[in-house]
């Protein structure tokens, strides 16, 4: 008797909690999630997208994680990309993906839409480096061109990546942080603007359209508070790197940057790890959830019909 009861007990709560899952998530094509410099699918089970692939799973999306260069150039991710997002169609049948990219994982989504458009549904922004970054900028200039100290630095950042992946059990690599630099910079980034023009404004800080002329759709946001939590040590690294910006910045760029397609809003009071829920969720308790930020979007992507 008592065997029964338990079993019923646990076939009601297997019932209320595929209730209370949902499907607000359920697009029609998956998403594939980019992270930005120095990034990485998982390590020791923990996302760079913290808990956010979680809860798009549990709201009925079908999400991928892309393992790309932690420290390259744009157009090189952008082709490991196009590679992963390939192997993604033919694992899940879809015919196309929605594509959201952090940071550099921001104008890595748009190499692949610009050059492979038939693959991609939708590409999303997050505190994507659009328009280069002043950060960039600086660590450019206060290095000399082909000096040993650039050789040296070089060497150290590209063995960081390699640790990173190393770390993340994911395969090894090719890593160039000089060409990541180089294309994170503004001159770099408007060069490459000037090639994949899809979805950027035509002019600084504007909007892009909606929807691209290769009919992928463009949507963004981003933080403009560099410092929002106390206990979150890396809020102050990122409060130094906003020195050097004269605009309202996440800490690593500006919120004009970060503008692709329908920009949503430019200015949450978050900073660039904020964006990803990182560093393990301690965001401000004055903002928007960032989880919820993702849940939203999700359900926008499938009111849209992607």
């Amino acid at each position: 008797m008592k065997k029964s009861i338990i079993i019923l007990m646990m076939s009601l709560l297997s019932v209320i909690g595929n209730a209370q899952a949902g499907n607000s998530a359920a697009t029609k094509y998956p998403f594939v999630f980019v992270h930005g410099i120095f990034g990485f699918d998982d390590i020791w089970g923990i996302d760079y997208f913290y808990g956010i692939p979680q809860a798009l799973r549990e709201e009925g999306g079908q999400v991928y994680l892309a393992q790309v260069s932690p420290a390259n150039s744009t157009e090189f991710r952008g082709e490991q990309l196009r590679t992963f997002i390939q192997a993604v169609l033919l694992e899940s049948g879809a015919e196309k993906v929605n594509i959201i990219g952090h940071s550099h994982g921001g104008p890595t989504a748009r190499y692949v839409a610009s050059v492979s458009p038939e693959l991609v549904a939708s590409v999303t922004s997050v505190g994507g480096v659009n328009w280069g970054s002043r950060f960039a900028d600086v660590m450019r200039g206060l290095v000399e061109e082909d000096s040993v100290t650039e050789d040296l630095i070089r060497q150290g950042l590209n063995a960081l990546a390699h640790v990173i992946t190393g770390i993340s059990e994911g395969e090894m690599l090719p890593e160039d942080s000089l060409a990541m630099t180089e294309s994170l910079t503004t001159p770099g980034s408007v060069a490459f603007n000037s090639q994949y023009p899809e979805g950027m404004p035509s002019s600084y800080c504007g909007d892009g359209n909606k929807v691209g002329s290769n009919g992928v759709y463009y949507y963004s946001w981003s933080g403009a508070q560099p410092f929002t939590h106390l206990v979150d040590p890396l809020d102050y690294a990122l409060q130094l790197t906003s020195l050097v910006f004269d605009e309202k910045n996440d800490g690593l760029v500006s919120s004009c940057s970060s503008h692709l397609g329908k920009v949503i809003k430019d200015d949450y009071y978050m900073n660039h790890l904020d964006e990803v829920n990182q560093a393990f969720g301690l965001t401000s308790w004055f903002e928007t959830d960032p989880v919820t930020l993702y849940r939203q979007h999700a359900n926008r992507l499938k009111q849209a019909g992607l």
